[in-house]
């Protein structure tokens, strides 16, 4: 690019200094190199003469801009490509691993500007993404890791002691099978979620907030929930299968994460402006911005990561996100002021 860069520079300065030297050549001509003879005609002096006169100091011209101009083009052409050096250099610490390298290139805002921050703006969201997913692979062979150890614990118990109670550990066994395989499911949804693989289909977001409350119910009783749905016709565009595990997440923690006993639930749907809007709001602990801001992350429980009988596999909220975004629409927390969480999922119309 700099020799091509290099060689234009030189060409368009010959050209231009050979059209100024035929300007100055034809000016000559008229003003100095036509005499006129006693009866007052006009005659023009050989040529020879002017070849003579003229055409060494135009050769030697024509050569000063050639070299002047493939030095002058070299430079020029270094300086104006110098900022391609450096993205060139930064693509290259990318392919190499290292994805904190940032060009920051200074400056006045040109397109070479332009190209450079949204190549560091690629690279932030890059990194971010990646670390992302490492803490998400880490988490989720720690999840994956922790039922088939105890797992191996409890088989390694029973056959040191033969006379170990078989049917409780088969029982025990069955519980931590079940946490296993409920991961597992959450974890290839959470994965065909983020593909977008699925066909768009016409879904009324109040039908689906209904099932989901009907099928949820008794787990409501058991716990103590009020659980109250209302609203409007929120028809909508996108999955119906993802669309209905959103609302059953949804559903299930404003649940489970509830005051221990007379705890409520409500779940609306409606139509605001040109989107279809789901809410679900719930009862329960004070909850700070902070920690609400964490909620969507995987394998984020509440205030830590500490297993209980009501903790799921740490899934729900990021699966609720991951399909939301698979919708490109947003997913909105805010924590209630008397302690709960609302949540709102705003769908096109």
């Amino acid at each position: 690019m700099r020799l091509k860069l290099t060689l234009s520079y030189a060409g368009f300065l010959m050209l231009t200094g050979a059209l100024l030297l035929v300007a100055v050549g034809v000016f000559l001509l008229r003003q100095g190199w036509w005499q006129t003879n006693e009866s007052g005609a006009v005659r023009l002096t050989p040529g020879t003469l002017f070849l003579r006169s003229f055409a060494p100091t135009a050769a030697a011209v024509m050569v000063f801009l050639l070299v002047f101009g493939l030095l002058g083009g070299w430079v020029l052409a270094g300086r104006m490509l110098a900022p391609l050096d450096r993205i060139t250099h930064a693509t290259r610490m990318v392919s190499a691993g290292s994805l904190s390298h940032r060009i920051r290139l200074p400056g006045r805002r040109d397109e070479f500007r332009e190209l450079a921050d949204a190549f560091d703006m690629m690279l932030a969201r890059l990194e971010a993404h990646v670390t992302e997913q490492r803490r998400f692979a880490a988490n989720a062979s720690h999840e994956l890791r922790t039922p088939l150890a105890i797992s191996k614990t409890l088989l390694d118990v029973a056959r040191a002691d033969p006379h170990h109670d078989t049917r409780a550990l088969v029982d025990r066994l069955h519980t931590v099978n079940a946490r296993a395989i409920d991961l597992t499911e959450a974890l290839l949804l959470l994965s065909r979620a983020n593909q977008r693989s699925f066909t768009r289909e016409q879904v009324d977001l109040s039908l689906v907030a209904e099932e989901a409350a009907e099928t949820l119910h008794p787990l409501a009783e058991k716990h103590g929930i009020t659980l109250e749905t209302s609203g409007d016709i929120a028809p909508t565009g996108g999955s119906p299968a993802l669309l209905r595990q959103l609302t059953m997440n949804l559903v299930h923690n404003a649940i489970v994460h509830n005051l221990p006993d007379q705890g409520t639930v409500w779940v609306r749907t409606g139509v605001q402006d040109d989107s279809a809007v789901l809410t679900v709001e719930n009862t329960g602990e004070q909850l700070t911005p902070e920690l609400v801001s964490t909620l969507t992350e995987p394998f984020q429980r509440g205030t830590e990561r500490v297993h209980t009988g009501q903790a799921g596999v740490g899934l729900g909220l990021a699966i609720v996100k991951t399909i939301t975004e698979a919708h490109d629409e947003d997913l909105t927390l805010t924590p209630r002021p008397a302690g709960g969480l609302r949540i709102t999922v705003t769908l096109p119309r």
